[in-house]
């Protein structure tokens, strides 16, 4: 088969880790990046970008979603995190099944790629359907069945062997964006018995694992009055962390756990928008980043943010940090972008194929267009341009895997408006059967 290849002409190239002087050519040869230098010939490239106006970046990386709650986008808002589960989500999802998380995914991939986010890492249902939505839409996922037992045996086997089946069926398909990882809920829907499985698992088979922890104080109370200990003390007391764990929310820590977490190498997943939206506090980034533990950034379920743009993930949680420390030097615009790219892929074990932009890297990389209102004037810090002026909607080309899913901001591969169709018809049926 012949070599596909791409060449984006005159970039600004913003990285999280390699400074490129001046505007740059990069050439894109299948699925890698193969060569980034001042002038590249443009003889026998089957695809030329012109790239005079735009910054050219990673793909952004969100750690932490629940991507077919995008039909449930402005069900239940303004409420407490207990209320808005137990009274209006839970009894929502009682009514899902494959077709409309399949939907739902589709979605969720559509405004994924129009805001720049080649890669997320999703915890949820009916996840075969997910995938399903994942190798059509051509971004790249990790995708996990959340496993919630509740102290039940029945329900934890059958929970474990869902998860199991995922990882059998969908491991390292779609030309390898997709992986798998294991997905127990947290640590008070998820019992001993299944958290202790779940890291024999993980050791037995290579597999990472994706858990939510320390979301609220509710939790911390719940926990700390069942187990004698807080969240991350419990799950350290019975051997489940490691440098292979990735962690969402952690809002509620104290030092100890901080500590604990830096001793086992925890990956976190920052969720500033839902946890403001919700309530349930904020986490202590700046402090975690003093530490040198890895914080990646993600949006938790559109159900919660109530969107799924990272620039505007991003720009929240440096603000977040710096009203809540009372320090405008914390989480800089270029700690914030490692966050959305290199540190997404750290947290997810891909930090030798994505999260920044090199020769041998996949090519999983953006185009932001700085002419528009909002990105000019042009800024010489690039970094500040993107993550406090820039939001979504000012991503003008969008690639995953040397494929671009989007140009001009005209989608490639999904029709959006057949989605905008189906997703509405879902929500509407959804809510007739309750």
């Amino acid at each position: 088969m012949a070599d596909n290849t791409i060449l984006i002409k005159n970039a600004l190239i913003l990285n999280p880790d390699v400074n490129y002087e001046g505007k740059k050519d990069l050439l894109i040869k299948n699925d890698l990046i193969c060569e980034i230098s001042d002038n590249i010939s443009q003889e026998n490239v089957d695809k030329i970008i012109d790239a005079s106006d735009k910054i050219l970046l990673p793909g952004f990386i969100n750690t932490h979603t629940h991507l077919s709650m995008t039909l449930f986008r402005g069900l239940a808002d303004d409420l407490s995190l207990d209320e808005w589960l137990n009274d209006n989500i839970w009894p929502m999802e009682a009514n899902l099944n494959g077709d409309y998380c399949y939907i739902g995914a589709l979605l969720g991939a559509v405004e994924l790629i129009k805001s720049g986010t080649t890669t997320f890492s999703d915890m949820y249902f009916y996840m075969e359907d997910v995938a399903k939505a994942v190798e059509e839409s051509g971004i790249r996922a990790l995708l996990s069945y959340g496993m919630i037992d509740f102290g039940d045996e029945e329900r934890r086997k059958s929970e474990i062997e869902e998860n199991m089946t995922l990882f059998k069926n969908c491991h390292d398909t779609a030309d390898g964006r997709i992986k798998v990882f294991l997905g127990p809920h947290s640590p008070y829907t998820a019992s001993e018995e299944l958290l202790r499985e779940v890291r024999k698992l993980a050791d037995e088979n290579g597999i990472k694992i994706h858990i939510h922890v320390s979301e609220t104080q509710k939790e911390i109370d719940d926990v700390s009055a069942e187990k004698g200990l807080r969240p991350f003390e419990y799950l350290d007391s019975i051997g489940f962390l490691g440098p292979d764990v990735i962690c969402a929310h952690c809002v509620w820590l104290s030092d100890d756990e901080i500590e604990i977490i830096k001793k086992n190498d925890v990956k976190i997943s920052h969720n500033p928008c839902s946890n403001m939206k919700l309530a349930s506090g904020i986490a202590p980034v700046s402090k975690l980043l003093e530490n040198d533990i890895c914080v990646s950034i993600g949006t938790d379920g559109a159900s919660s943010n109530n969107n799924l743009d990272l620039i505007e993930e991003l720009k929240t949680a440096s603000l977040l940090q710096k009203v809540s420390t009372l320090d405008p030097k914390v989480l800089t615009s270029d700690e914030a972008l490692a966050m959305g790219t290199i540190n997404g892929a750290k947290a997810l074990g891909l930090e030798d194929e994505i999260g920044s932009i090199k020769v041998g890297k996949k090519a999983d990389l953006i185009l932001i267009d700085t002419n528009n209102a909002n990105m000019v004037p042009d800024s010489s810090n690039l970094s500040s341009n993107v993550i406090y002026s820039a939001n979504g909607s000012n991503v003008d080309t969008t690639i995953c895997n040397g494929k671009i899913l989007m140009e001009n901001k005209k989608l490639t591969t999904l029709d959006e408006q057949e989605i905008y169709e189906k997703a509405r018809k879902a929500i509407d049926e959804l809510k007739k059967a309750l």
